[in-house]
């Protein structure tokens, strides 16, 4: 089970986000219509190790012959809306009007990125997370084609391996995740990967810049 703190009155500010993800916990909120939010912290994490990411040959495959085309940091509020989407087996979200807000700063200041698929001028699937010093706190993923959101974690995982990030975090590890090697790790595991991953300094443009 996660370690759950009840819901806080103080302000939320991008602040107190980053302070919170170094510190090994994040926010969320029960559903869209609740504007509190509470600090999770789960026994078991998930991550997906970045020299343990799996997508197999056939997926590859119909990826590129999908037409899909990659693209980074465009339209953040076209992504969280795309997260936030009721799901097969999910009829509400925990995308509540205060995480629009507070990530959406955190976009503006470079923290926060998506990485968005899109099929000509339509978004199919994307992601959004932050990047703090050497890793990556994933948030919320969706799909409106097959396959688009293996291909938007296949390109992140790309990028943070090019960037030097050492810590994929997924916080928990759906089926989905773990089909592409996804893992859980003990809370105390999770701490200490992340405190190293605080002393590196991934840069997230070093992709871009070596495909130029």
């Amino acid at each position: 089970m996660a370690r759950r703190q009840d819901p806080f009155d103080i302000e939320i500010t991008p602040e107190l986000i980053i302070r919170a993800y170094r510190a090994g916990i994040f926010p969320m909120s029960e559903d869209a219509e609740d504007e509190d939010l509470f600090w999770v912290s789960p026994e078991m994490r998930g991550i997906i190790p970045l020299d343990g990411f799996r997508l197999s040959t056939s997926l590859r495959k119909a990826i590129r012959k999908s037409g899909f085309t990659v693209k980074v940091d465009t339209d953040f509020e076209a992504i969280i809306d795309g997260c936030a989407q009721p799901d097969q087996g999910r009829e509400t979200t925990w995308i509540n009007r205060t995480i629009r807000n507070v990530y959406g700063e955190l976009f503006q200041r470079g923290v926060a990125h998506t990485v968005e698929v899109w099929d000509g001028a339509e978004l199919v699937g994307g992601l959004y997370g932050l990047a703090i010093g050497g890793a990556f706190f994933g948030e919320s993923m969706f799909h409106r084609r097959t396959n688009a959101s293996k291909m938007a974690m296949a390109h992140l995982v790309e990028r943070l391996n090019a960037g030097g990030f050492v810590l994929l975090d997924t916080q928990f590890v759906t089926d989905h995740l773990a089909s592409l090697g996804g893992v859980e790790i003990p809370r105390s595991d999770y701490e200490e990967r992340l405190a190293a991953a605080l002393l590196v300094n991934g840069d997230w443009n070093a992709w871009d810049q070596a495909a130029t």
